[in-house]
C-alpha cells in the first residue's frame, strides 16, 4: 500500500522538478536564506506544493518573520505531515506535503501570532496561485 496519494520514482521526480526544487522536496535540502522568491511575497492567493499542486497555505496565513524564508502561522488542515527531525544535532519538526511527501521545511513554536507557530518553508518547494 502506498504511503502517499502521489508517488513517483526518483527519475520521475527529477524530470518533473527543476534541480533546486528536486534537491529540497525530494532530498530534504534547504535554500539559502533571503534568496527565495516567496520570502517577501505578499500577494493574495494560495501557496501550493511544487511537487503535486496540493494547496498548503493561504496568503492570510503568511507573515514576515525576518528569518529569510517564507513564514506562515498555520497550514491548511490535513495538508501537512509532521516528522521528528534529529539531523544536524538539533531536534526539530520537519513539515512535508501530506499528498506527495515532499520536504517543505520546518515548523517552530516561536511565531508572533495567536497560533504561536512559524512554518518556515523553502520557496523552491512552493508554487503560488494568485487570487482572482
Amino acid at each position: 500500500m502506498s504511503k502517499y496519494k502521489i508517488e513517483k520514482s526518483e527519475d520521475e521526480w527529477k524530470s518533473a522538478l527543476d534541480p533546486e526544487s528536486f534537491k529540497i522536496l525530494r532530498k530534504k535540502g534547504t535554500e539559502m536564506p533571503h534568496t527565495g522568491k516567496y520570502n517577501l511575497h505578499f500577494d493574495e492567493g494560495v501557496y501550493r506544493c511544487k511537487g503535486c499542486g496540493t494547496q498548503l497555505f493561504t496568503s492570510d496565513m503568511k507573515f514576515e518573520s525576518g528569518c529569510g524564508w517564507p513564514s506562515f502561522d498555520k497550514a491548511i488542515e490535513g495538508r501537512i505531515e509532521y516528522v521528528r527531525d534529529t539531523s544536524h544535532g538539533m531536534i526539530r519538526t520537519e513539515i512535508c506535503c501530506a499528498t506527495c511527501g515532499g520536504h517543505l521545511g520546518h515548523v517552530f513554536n516561536d511565531g508572533p501570532t495567536e497560533t504561536g507557530l512559524r512554518y518556515c518553508v523553502n520557496s523552491a518547494s512552493l508554487d503560488f496561485e494568485e487570487e482572482n
